[in-house]
């Protein structure tokens, strides 16, 4: 195996060439969707040794799967559900992420869980917690503390933030979390270096037929415009809330099952607005409401409604956001107002469809089923247990190929900067004498890249200059944003801001200061014009004052039409998939 099979590297050449190569061969498997779940399809099937293509009609998780509330987590609502078996699955994926598969991408937090009421709260609450520890200690679920009980005075000192009238003491239990876009886009890296070939920015726009049967599909190459036709021998569409629309390009088929889509948003503020040492998840009328530590800031999520508007761009309304500070403020003894918030996303949970009349109620359970012969449709589920969605993905499409494929081994594929990433972590003060940087730096690097960092450091040897800070985002080193473009496939500036980075919602301008410093350094990695660089400047300054707009907006209508208002840096045609 050579470097580039080892690393998976996704440079512009690379993707020119996956497409060059799946319009050739028949592939045994295509997966469309590079999302979670597409992402984690794609490299089951490749260590299974299938010939695999992947294709996403934006960027790589540009969907739900960049949008969560980042958490890796049981889920311990789905216990009052009595939903036991999900549970457990979810913690054991937990473990298997943190000890083995991605101990550089998900690392444990823990959480206070204010107690309101005196005794019977404590033993229900209680109950609950044990059980969640209890459950998670099959396989490779254990690996966390465990949860501890406090008094008033130790949960305040634990969160000095909370308002003493808000609780008569706390449960301190642990979770995990996540960058869940970084993970997304190293499932994809990960699957490139088995061998899948991938790209983004490629848009189905129908399905290939012999018969009855799927044989593959019809593609485009938004960055060029050129159609081809990749064929395969199996089609997995792994395409979430947009389930529906790809398969409204098979005519006359009807679903197996719908996909409603319910909007989440999440507010994210600077982290001295709110003295805690944990986590906090806190009780609403109608869900849970989680504040999480992320580095210099706080996310506080998140909303659960139904949204039917644009899937590309759902949009956080004021109401939204005021709805978040007034349920977060319940609880602190300092509010917060909307001059707090410093970043604002939104996304779009793929619930299964039932006859359910709250989104909150639907389960989030998964669903495979096979409408056609040659076309896998998987859809439903949550973040953490996309392994074992791709893995009945792919036992799915397995059945459909004559030859027999092997059983899934994703559980004992670490991702790729998981190998050594313990000794290089300890290694943290040697690495960063010899870069040049400060241990901090190499701290946020290891977080980001795990043992890969080599390759972004390597870029700031053979360019000094590349070891400066991005202006306007100090976290991050400018030798990070080409490393998005010439290793992870980024194409725009909107998914070297948003996606490969944060610094869309870390910083108060929202990334327009370094957006202007990373035109230049994309410009001459992606091959720009100036005409081409300043219009990816006009598409990403106009998306900022789109999404700040529509948060002004009292509702889901106006804010949705206020932020389709915005330039996109490629565009799409209606049928995206």
């Amino acid at each position: 195996m050579g470097t580039f099979m080892q690393t998976g590297l996704i440079s512009p050449q690379a993707r020119a060439d996956a497409l060059t190569a799946m319009s050739g061969d028949e592939l045994d498997v295509l997966v469309i969707g590079a999302g979670v779940v597409g992402a984690g399809s794609a490299l089951d099937a490749a260590t299974r040794g299938l010939n695999v293509g992947l294709l996403e009609a934006r960027d790589f998780a540009s969907g739900t799967s960049s949008r969560s509330s980042k958490l890796i987590h049981g889920g311990l609502r789905y216990l009052e559900m009595l939903d036991f078996s999900l549970v457990r699955e979810a913690l054991r994926e937990r473990g298997l992420l943190i000890q083995r598969l991605a101990p550089h991408l998900v690392r444990p937090v823990p959480f206070l869980y204010p107690l309101r009421h005196r005794a019977w709260e404590r033993l229900y609450a209680g109950a609950g917690v044990a059980l969640y520890d209890v459950l998670a200690l099959s396989g490779w679920g254990a690996g966390l503390p465990r949860h501890r009980h406090l008094t008033k005075t130790e949960a305040m000192k634990a969160f000095p933030s909370l308002r003493p009238d808000s609780l008569v003491g706390a449960i301190r239990y642990y979770d995990a979390q996540v960058d869940d876009a970084r993970h997304t886009m190293f499932l994809v890296r990960t699957a490139t270096a088995y061998g899948a070939k991938v790209a983004a920015r490629t848009e189905v726009i129908g399905f290939l037929r012999a018969d009855d049967r799927v044989v593959g599909v019809r593609a485009r190459d938004l960055e060029t415009g050129r159609e081809l036709e990749i064929r395969a021998k199996v089609v997995i569409n792994a395409t979430g809330v947009w389930t529906g629309d790809s398969q409204a390009l098979l005519a006359g088929l009807a679903p197996q099952f719908g996909v409603t889509a319910s909007k989440g948003i999440h507010l994210v503020v600077p982290r001295d607005r709110i003295s805690g040492g944990t986590g906090m998840i806190l009780r609403t009328a109608s869900s849970v409401l989680f504040v999480i530590p992320w580095d210099r800031h706080w996310i506080i999520g998140t909303t659960d409604t139904a949204w039917t508007l644009d899937k590309a761009h759902p949009s956080a309304s004021g109401r939204d956001v005021d709805y978040l500070l007034t349920e977060v403020n319940k609880a602190l003894a300092t509010p917060l107002t909307r001059d707090d918030v410093q970043g604002v996303y939104a996304g779009l949970r793929p619930l299964l469809s039932a006859a359910a009349s709250s989104t909150a109620k639907l389960s989030r359970e998964h669903a495979v089923g096979t409408p056609v012969p040659g076309l896998i449709v998987v859809a439903g589920g949550k973040y953490t247990t996309y392994r074992v969605m791709a893995k009945d993905a792919v036992d799915a499409a397995a059945l459909q190929l004559n030859t027999p494929v092997p059983p899934s081994c994703t559980d004992q594929v670490p991702l790729l900067g998981a190998v050594g990433y313990k000794a290089a972590w300890n290694r943290r003060a040697t690495l960063a004498r010899q870069a040049g940087l400060q241990v901090a730096q190499v701290e946020h690097l290891l977080r980001r890249y795990g043992t890969l960092v080599d390759e972004v450091l390597a870029l700031v040897v053979s360019d000094p200059a590349l070891a400066a800070a991005v202006p306007g985002a100090p976290d991050y080193l400018m030798a990070e944003l080409l490393y998005a473009v010439t290793h992870e496939g980024a194409r725009h500036l909107e998914d070297v801001l948003t996606r490969r980075t944060r610094i869309s919602i870390e910083t108060p301008d929202r990334g327009i200061t370094a957006a202007r410093a990373a035109a230049p350094l994309l410009a001459s990695a992606l091959g720009w014009a100036g005409a081409e660089t300043a219009r990816e400047l006009a598409a990403y300054e106009s998306r900022v004052a789109a999404e700040l707009a529509a948060q002004q907006q009292p509702d889901d209508e106006s804010a949705d039409a206020t932020r389709r208002d915005a330039l996109e840096a490629v565009p799409l045609t209606p049928t995206a998939v």
